[in-house]
């Protein structure tokens, strides 16, 4: 199961039918990809709430005054049937700089820019604009 691929279609689909949140299954890897998004504008906030077993996550979504969500298009990169990695010198910039490549590293789940600032690669998980 593809908790990723999991997260950002949740995520997709509750941008697309106007929902104020969604509540997904809690994990470190999607902690880390909602601070992400939390830290570039994309979602207004997130929580994570302890229930005796995985915990649950609840993210908060972004629309613009017109209604419309602030996460235009959101694609999976790695795949569980193809892992795609890039060394820090190769981290694709996403919409001439407009948008935002979330990689996993060896120091956590970073933006592409935090990634090459801090000069590490690692396994491309995302593209988001």
């Amino acid at each position: 199961m593809d908790t990723i691929g999991n997260f950002l279609t949740r995520i997709r689909n509750a941008g697309m039918a106007k929902h104020e949140k969604v509540d997904l299954p809690n994990s470190n890897m999607r902690v880390g990809l909602a601070k992400v998004l939390k830290d570039a504008g994309y979602i207004r906030s997130y929580k994570v709430a302890k229930d005796g077993k995985q915990g649950v996550m609840r993210v908060y979504l972004r629309y613009d005054q017109e209604g419309r969500h602030s996460i235009k298009k959101i694609h999976r990169v790695s795949t569980p049937g193809k892992r795609i990695y890039v060394s820090a010198g190769d981290i694709p910039q996403v919409r001439s700089g407009f948008g935002l490549a979330i990689l996993s590293t060896n120091k956590g789940v970073l933006s592409g820019e935090e990634a090459a600032q801090q000069n590490v690669g690692g396994e491309l998980l995302c593209k988001v604009w």
